[in-house]
């Protein structure tokens, strides 16, 4: 069948229902304990997300932790310096997401005043958040009759009801609408999660992310993350970089000015630094 064919209303209610008992019943034999899940605080589900985008869960609950012990509240990590928010997430990866965290933070304290929730459904005016983490925090909060859509059920999703992989974004959203059990948001998207972590996974489906992460090791990222530790201690120059990394001159100017517009790094005369909000 065509994906332009396949649309909610194809699938019948009965197939629906025995799929929803077949997820909720794996739920609650398997459901994982983890600390994001004992709280309906939307800034600590909001910070879980974040952290958990490209991040292995087991790493993920390490660094929540802590987190959340030096920032319980969003008003707390706003009036945080960069450079601190960014030394507590090193080894998450991915810097940027720090610092848009940070940003949101103070964005959501100055402009929202400190309300999540009402800042979570003007999503749009904030930095790396975008409509699957918005509607997961207000999901995850107040168990909300919404969906989301992550790549764990949008695997999930085809592999159950046998769509094609290039299935639309919109087919999959209101596909998902059409499963959700209403009142039951909360239950139902932590139960898609674990069946799609620990039962329907990648390797057993053979269903690939639209997105795939890239190797590590000599890439870009790995770069950045050595000149952001460095950074964190002191101040350098782009002859220095050169001294530690041996890597040539073009590359790293490349990587720390990719840096500087994503606002991590400003350079003062001859030295690069990070930036201080």
């Amino acid at each position: 069948m065509a994906s332009s064919q396949i649309t909610s209303r194809n699938i019948p209610n009965e197939k629906i229902k025995r799929f929803q008992k077949k997820v909720l019943s794996f739920y609650e034999k398997n459901k994982r304990d983890l600390p994001w899940r004992k709280t309906t605080d939307p800034y600590k589900i909001l910070l879980s997300e974040l952290m958990l985008q490209q991040t292995q869960v087991k790493r993920v609950v390490f660094f929540y932790e802590k987190w959340i012990a030096k920032w319980p509240t969003i008003d707390t990590l706003a009036s945080a310096s960069l450079p601190e928010v960014l030394q507590m997430w090193m080894g998450l990866g991915y810097n940027t997401r720090a610092v848009n965290l940070h940003y949101t933070a103070r964005t959501i304290v100055s402009e929202f005043k400190s309300d999540v929730i009402t800042a979570m459904k003007q999503y749009k005016e904030l930095p790396g958040i975008g409509r699957y983490t918005s509607q997961a925090v207000l999901i995850f909060s107040s168990n909300a009759d919404l969906v989301t859509v992550d790549t764990n059920i949008r695997r999930i999703l085809i592999s159950e009801f046998r769509l094609p992989t290039k299935i639309s974004d919109k087919e999959l959203w209101d596909l998902a609408e059409k499963c959700l059990p209403l009142g039951k948001s909360r239950d139902w998207h932590n139960a898609l999660m674990d069946y799609g972590s620990l039962h329907l996974t990648a390797q057993k489906t053979g269903i690939k992310p639209k997105t795939q992460q890239s190797r590590f090791e000599g890439s870009n990222r790995q770069v950045r993350a050595r000149i952001l530790r460095c950074l964190l201690q002191k101040s350098m120059s782009l002859t220095e970089f050169e001294n530690i990394f041996r890597l040539e001159q073009m590359r790293l100017k490349t990587i720390i000015d990719k840096m500087i517009e994503e606002k991590i790094v400003i350079k003062r005369s001859t030295l690069y630094q990070l930036k201080e909000l």
